[in-house]
């Protein structure tokens, strides 16, 4: 069972670690809740999600994908299934850090290789990575893609 708490630890995580991102592109990202917990600490989110039902937060109602004009600071994806992938592209296409929790692949890839994957197509984009641990139960691996300086 999912940790409650998911949102509200990933969005503190977020605006910790990433202070000066006040625009910020939520993948994949359901009804919403992730945008909620964001909202309240500061940040101008926009949700993109094919669902209808939702929470009433900037919401876009279709897939995200690699011609999004890149309007925010930072990209994110608690849980985001078969995004995750197009996350970790788009944050190098358009050089904005990422920060994805991921829980399933979509390539049926087993968990640790999957995460893996995912940090080596960052580096194989130009992108520095990092990674972390949420205090949650369940899924809780932070992988953060940063632009490389200079």
């Amino acid at each position: 069972m999912a940790d409650k708490r998911r949102f509200e630890l990933f969005a503190r995580f977020l605006a910790e670690r990433f202070p000066d991102a006040r625009r910020v592109f939520d993948v994949a990202g359901g009804m919403g809740r992730l945008n909620e917990e964001l909202t309240r600490l500061g940040r101008e989110v926009t949700t993109f999600d094919s669902r209808h039902k939702r929470l009433k937060v900037r919401f876009v109602e279709r897939h995200f994908g690699l011609e999004e004009p890149c309007e925010c600071d930072l990209v994110v994806g608690l849980h985001p299934d078969g995004a995750t992938r197009v996350i970790v592209e788009y944050a190098a296409l358009h050089r904005v850090p990422f920060a994805v929790i991921p829980c399933c692949s979509d390539n049926g890839m087993p968990y640790r290789p999957w995460m893996r994957h995912l940090a080596d197509l960052a580096r194989e984009r130009g992108l520095r990575v990092e990674e972390a641990d949420l205090p949650m139960q369940g899924r809780a691996r932070v992988i953060v893609g940063l632009p490389a300086t200079g």
